[in-house]
C-alpha cells in the first residue's frame, strides 16, 4: 500500500497507485529506483519523470452525453434484437447510471408493449432507449415501434441498420420538438443513430428532408410548428460509428471509421446554424478496456457495447448459447444472410463456433438467387433443404409463414400471393427468423441451427477476463461488465498518458484487472 513517506515500487503497489483514479499519480526516480505515488508531498528529493491528473470514468467522453441523457457514464449498452437486450438488462443498467437500449427488433408489438411497460414501471424516471431498426420489407413494424415509444413516453430511440431515412424515424424525432421559451428548441425525443457509412451518417447530421416533414404535417403526425423547429436541429443527437460488430455491420475498422465520421460531423455542421452539435460515439469491437480507451483517445464522446452483454446474467439469451459465447475466440465469427433484409443480400455477423447456421443460411440465399420460386428448385435440392435445414416440407413452412404474418404484418402475405420469388423469400426467412428463437430458447434439438449475432469483441472480452471472477458466467452481471469496462478504460488511458511521457511500466501493473462492482455513495457504481 502506498504511504505518504514511501512511493510504491512493487508491481502490486504500483497497480494500486495507478488504480486510484480519483487521485493524481506521480512517477519518480530516486536513489532506490523507479517509484509511483498519489501524494505530491513524497516527491521531495526525487526526480519527477511524469505525472497524470485524476481521471474518473465520467471524464472520458462528452459531458453533454451525460447531461442530455441523465446518466453517470459515457457508456451505452446497445440493443440486441429479439429482446436479448432484455427489460432486465435495461433496468439493471438504468439503475446503475448507464444508458441501455431495449432490443425491440424482431419482436411483435405486443411483446414490445409489455417490455416498455415493464421498464417504465421498474425504472420510473430513469433514462433508457428503445431500438428502432430499419425494416424496409416490414414498414408496419417501424410504425408500431414508434407508436409504442410515443405512447410509453420513451425519450430515447436507438435507430439502427438504416439505409435511408423513413417517415417513422423522422416522426419520432419531430414529435418531441417544442419551443424552449428562450428562442431555442426543446428536444424531448432523443435519437441515437448507429451508422457505418458516411452517406447514411450525413442524413442524420442534417435536419430531416423537407419532403418527409411535409408529408408528416399533411398526415397530422406532427404540427406545423414542429416542422418549422425541425429546420434548426440535426436529426440525431448522437451518431454511433458502428465498426466490426455483431449483427448488421460493414466490418469497417474503428480507427478508420470513427475519425472519418467525426470529420464529417464537423464539416457538415460547420456554419449550418443548428442549435445542437451531434456527438459521435464508437461501437464495434469494444470488448476490453484497451479498446474503449482507444476509442475515447480517438475522440469518441461515448462508447457502445453489444456482444459482450449477450453473455450477461440479465440478457434474454439461453444458458446454452451463453456457454457458447463464453468460449468464443476473436476469430470465431462469420457473415450470414440477414432475416430482415434477406432479399437485398444484406448480411449480419454471427457466432460460428458450435453452430452451422452461417453455412446453411448462405445456402438458402444462393438458392434464392438462382431460382424464380420454390417450384423451380430441382426435386433433389428441395428434398435436401427439407431434410437438412427445415426438417419439414416447404409447403408446411409456407402455412406457418402465413399464420405468422397474419399477426405481424398481413401485407407481407398479400404481396407474396402472386409473386413466387417473394413467397420463396418468406419461406427461407422462416428459417432465418426462427434460428434466433431457437438460440434464445436453448432448443436442444436445434443447437447446430442457432443464429447468434456476435462480433470479435466477445472473444477479446473472454481473453481479458480469463483467470478473473468475470470468467465465470454466473458472475457476468451486465453492471459488472459496464463498470469494469469504464473503470478499465480510465485506468488504461492514464497508463497511456504516462507511456507518452516516456515511462515504461512493468506489464504486471499496466493492465486493468476486473474487480466486482459495488454501489458507492449516491447512485454511482464503482
Amino acid at each position: 500500500m502506498t504511504t505518504r513517506s514511501e512511493p510504491a515500487r512493487e508491481a502490486g503497489e504500483l497497480y494500486d497507485t495507478l488504480a486510484a483514479l480519483d487521485r493524481p499519480v506521480f512517477v519518480l526516480r530516486d536513489e532506490r529506483g523507479l517509484g509511483a505515488t498519489n501524494d505530491e508531498d513524497v516527491l521531495a528529493g526525487a526526480r519527477l519523470l511524469a505525472a497524470a491528473p485524476p481521471l474518473s470514468p465520467d471524464r472520458l467522453g462528452s459531458p453533454g452525453f451525460l447531461a442530455d441523457h441523465g446518466v453517470a457514464h459515457p457508456y451505452m449498452a446497445g440493443a440486441m434484437a429479439n429482446g436479448i437486450a432484455s427489460a432486465d438488462l435495461v433496468v439493471a443498467l438504468a439503475q446503475a447510471g448507464f444508458l441501455a437500449s431495449f432490443g425491440a427488433a424482431g419482436l411483435v408489438p405486443t411483446r414490445v408493449n409489455a417490455a416498455l411497460a415493464d421498464i417504465t414501471r421498474r425504472a420510473p424516471g430513469l433514462p433508457f432507449a428503445c431500438n428502432l431498426i430499419h425494416s424496409p420489407s416490414e414498414p408496419a413494424m417501424e410504425r408500431a415501434t414508434v407508436d409504442l415509444c410515443l405512447r410509453h413516453g420513451v425519450r430515447c430511440v436507438e435507430a439502427s441498420a438504416f439505409l435511408d431515412l423513413t417517415p417513422e424515424v423522422v416522426r419520432y424525432r419531430l414529435a418531441g420538438l417544442a419551443p424552449d421559451g428562450r428562442g431555442g428548441v426543446r428536444i424531448d425525443n432523443r435519437l441515437v443513430a448507429k451508422v457505418s457509412r458516411p452517406e447514411v451518417a450525413e442524413r442524420f447530421l442534417r435536419p430531416p428532408p423537407e419532403a418527409l416533414v411535409r408529408g408528416l404535417v399533411e398526415g397530422g403526425a406532427i404540427s406545423a410548428e414542429q416542422a418549422e423547429l425541425a429546420k434548426r436541429v440535426p436529426l440525431a443527437d448522437d451518431l454511433t460509428a458502428e465498426a466490426d460488430s455483431g449483427g448488421h455491420t460493414d466490418r469497417r475498422p474503428l480507427p478508420v471509421l470513427l475519425p472519418e465520421l467525426i470529420a464529417l460531423r464537423d464539416r457538415v455542421q460547420r456554419g449550418a446554424g443548428l442549435v445542437r452539435r451531434t456527438r459521435v460515439g464508437a461501437a464495434g469491437g469494444i470488448g476490453t478496456p484497451a479498446a474503449a480507451a482507444a476509442a475515447f483517445t480517438t475522440g469518441a464522446d461515448y462508447v457502445v457495447t453489444g456482444s459482450v452483454n449477450q453473455a450477461s446474467a440479465e440478457a434474454g439469451q439461453s444458458p446454452a448459447t451463453k456457454r457458447l459465447l463464453a468460449t468464443a475466440g476473436a476469430a470465431d465469427c462469420a457473415m450470414a444472410p440477414s432475416a430482415d433484409m434477406f432479399e437485398m443480400g444484406v448480411e449480419v455477423q454471427v457466432l460460428q463456433r458450435g453452430t452451422m447456421f452461417a453455412s446453411r443460411a448462405r445456402r438458402l440465399y444462393e438458392t434464392y438467387r438462382e431460382h424464380t420460386g420454390i417450384e423451380d428448385i430441382p426435386a433433389d435440392d428441395r428434398a435436401a433443404l427439407e431434410e437438412r435445414i427445415f426438417r419439414r416440407p416447404l409447403a408446411d413452412v409456407w402455412e406457418d409463414t402465413v399464420r405468422f404474418f397474419r399477426e405481424r404484418d398481413p401485407a407481407q402475405i398479400a404481396r407474396a400471393e402472386n409473386d413466387p420469388k417473394r413467397r420463396m423469400a418468406l419461406v427461407f426467412r422462416w428459417y432465418l427468423g426462427l434460428s434466433s428463437g431457437w438460440s434464445t430458447a436453448g432448443a436442444p434439438d436445434r443447437v447446430t441451427d442457432y443464429q447468434v449475432w456476435c462480433g470479435p469483441a466477445m472473444g477479446a472480452f473472454n481473453d481479458w477476463v480469463a483467470g478473473t471472477y468475470l470468467a465465470a458466467l454466473e458472475n457476468r452481471s451486465v453492471v459488472d461488465i459496464a463498470v469494469n469496462l469504464v473503470r478499465g478504460a480510465a485506468f488504461t488511458a492514464r497508463v497511456g498518458q504516462l507511456r507518452l511521457s516516456g515511462v515504461r511500466l512493468p506489464a504486471a501493473c499496466a493492465t486493468y484487472r476486473p474487480t466486482p462492482a459495488r454501489r458507492a455513495s449516491g447512485t454511482g457504481w464503482w
